[in-house]
């Protein structure tokens, strides 16, 4: 794709603020100079925003401070006026009842602080699970230059000579207390192991995917996803990305010219190439409807389908974003897959240029990190797109994480009315239950829980996992942690809340699972499933106000991205009313 870059000097949208002698532009400036500001500053330079999803209550962007000054340095050089500012920030670790409630609205405050601000370009500050789908939704939605710096991973867990990977060693270590093979002491010395440095989770898990998704997008500098946050090198990407806005905004290189289809398509591509986070399906159908792009699943499954996962990285593989890094990243996979033909090489990103052009030199130094397709960890990699009766708008699994001898499956539903009816029920010995039952949990979507929280990946039965099973087919609405594993069959459309037919599954009922015919069937007749979906009754009351009651009115489903009805689509950045 050829880029055109706009005339310069041209009129900035700052200068609506701060050109001229009137009392509103006065009023402007003279506010902003009581931060020590030189009055040249203001003589029609690039105002450049550094969105700053900094929080000590988000232990994965805690660090972002320091960052955000190393960005400032290199606006400043490339004669642009840096202004931070900070916008809601969605912890995965810590919010309740899930992040993925806030995401939208993070969303919503990156796009309203950008438009109504004298912001003439912006850096996004990212790094927690939602909070790089956050700003890239909000930005895109204004639609003025933008680019992406992830905070990145933390370094690489070690405990007893065995690599710890965050969220990944969780999942296992639980599992293994209460199979017996662990003990709680263990467990709690493991844990001083898990999170030793700063930075995001350390394994392929949502962080490090959607880092990857901005990167395969075009939407941030090539070779910023995998840089581990406390090395030098992220401080300098920071720095890079701080001049490079400022020639954004010169050649005015927005989200609408980089979010194309081609680079969408590509960023599909990448995702199975990684064993990326099936959270990635929901983000990227998101950040799609902001810019009006008519993405589906059909597109992941379609587009993924045969892209082989030839990064090796827990939880598909062996190894953490450290040894990533260090192997030559993500433009190493790009590369692979612009060499097999599977990638859009003109896709136009954040450099002014195409993606080939920025990877086309790189080299792969650890070919077991980062393998070769004929030696790849699995040969179809990408997000599986499953339909049926039970799924009529879709459900997800991630075969790199899933069982081989799982994806083909018939087994008797064991059923859970909610994560409380699970939680109460599960270690119960007396749970009818074995390893060749399907576990079915409802009400757990977007509506349903509410935010659509990541509690898919229903850990075994603890009399099931005392006999060496280690994975069950599962089926929810819910999400699966990037972090996590198994055979797990996620977003199942419509959500129970709404009435889809997951609603009506009954303990008993005999369900197919045929994920390389893409499957997903409910074995009962038409009639019968009809008649059940007839004596439906929602169970989930309307929340009594508040963003709890606004989310639930319009938030979407997952199957286009569980945005907000509102908020889908670019309103444009026009600049509001003078106001004094």
């Amino acid at each position: 794709m050829s880029f055109t870059p706009a005339p310069w000097p041209r009129r900035l949208r700052s200068q609506e603020w701060y050109e001229g002698t009137s009392k509103d532009a006065i009023y402007h400036r003279s506010w902003m100079k009581n931060q020590g500001l030189p009055a040249d500053l203001f003589d029609g330079r690039p105002v450049i925003g550094i969105c700053n999803t900094w929080s000590q209550l988000t232990p994965c962007n805690a660090h972002l401070r320091d960052l955000a000054d190393r960005v400032r340095h290199g606006i400043y050089e490339a004669g642009g006026l840096p202004v931070e500012f900070p916008v809601f920030s969605p912890g995965e670790s810590s919010l309740r009842p899930t992040a993925m409630m806030y995401r939208n609205l993070a969303a919503m405050d990156v796009e309203e602080a950008l438009r109504a601000n004298p912001i003439d370009g912006v850096v996004l500050l990212a790094g927690c699970d939602k909070t790089t789908p956050a700003l890239l939704m909000g930005a895109a939605s204004v639609d003025i230059p933008a680019i992406v710096v992830s905070g990145g991973p933390m370094l690489n867990g070690w405990f007893r000579g065995e690599r710890v990977g965050s969220g990944t060693a969780l999942w296992q270590m639980s599992e293994a207390i209460k199979a017996g093979t662990m003990t709680e002491a263990d467990f709690l010395e493991a844990e001083q192991a898990m999170s030793r440095s700063a930075g995001s989770c350390n394994t392929m898990g949502t962080a490090s995917s959607m880092a990857s998704m901005a990167e395969a997008l075009g939407m941030a500098l090539s070779g910023n996803a995998a840089i581990p946050a406390v090395d030098s090198r992220r401080r300098v990407m920071a720095h890079l990305t701080g001049r490079r806005i400022v020639d954004m905004v010169k050649d005015d290189l927005k989200p609408s010219d980089i979010l194309t289809r081609p680079a969408f398509e590509n960023a599909i591509r990448v995702n199975g190439a990684i064993g990326g986070s099936t959270n990635a399906v929901i983000h990227l159908l998101a950040i799609a409807g902001r810019v009006g792009l008519d993405l589906t699943l059909d597109d992941w499954d379609r587009q993924g389908r045969d892209i082989p996962t030839i990064v090796n990285l827990m939880p598909s593989g062996k190894y953490l974003m450290e040894e990533f890094f260090y192997a030559g990243g993500l433009p190493v996979v790009i590369k692979a897959l612009g060499e097999a033909g599977r990638l859009h090489r003109d896709a136009l990103t954040v450099s002014g240029g195409g993606i080939w052009d920025e990877v086309k030199d790189v080299r792969n130094w650890n070919d077991d990190v980062i393998r070769p397709f004929d030696k790849a960890l699995t040969a179809q990699g990408g997000i599986a797109v499953v339909r049926g009766n039970l799924a009529p708008g879709g459900a997800v699994l991630k075969p790199s994480a899933a069982s081989p001898h799982l994806l083909t499956h018939r087994g008797r539903a064991v059923v859970f009315e909610s994560i409380e009816d699970y939680k109460a029920r599960i270690a119960d010995e007396d749970l009818d239950i074995d390893e060749s039952c399907v576990m079915v949990l409802k009400n757990c979507g977007p509506r349903g829980y509410p935010g659509m929280a990541e509690v898919g990946n229903m850990g075994l039965p603890p009399k099931v996992l005392r006999r060496g099973i280690t994975d069950m087919v599962r089926i929810s609405d819910a999400r699966m942690s990037g972090t996590a594993y198994g055979t797990v069959v996620l977003h199942t459309s419509p959500e129970a809340a709404r009435g889809g037919p997951l609603a009506v599954v009954r303990d008993g009922d005999m369900i197919t699972l045929d994920v390389p015919n893409r499957k997903l069937e409910l074995e009962i007749s038409d009639a019968e499933l009809a008649e059940r979906l007839e004596a439906w009754r929602a169970p989930v009351e309307r929340p009594p106000g508040g963003w709890a009651q606004l989310y639930h009115d319009h938030v979407e489903g997952a199957d286009t991205g569980a945005d907000m009805d509102f908020l889908k689509g670019c309103r444009g950045n026009a600049v509001g009313r003078e106001s004094h």
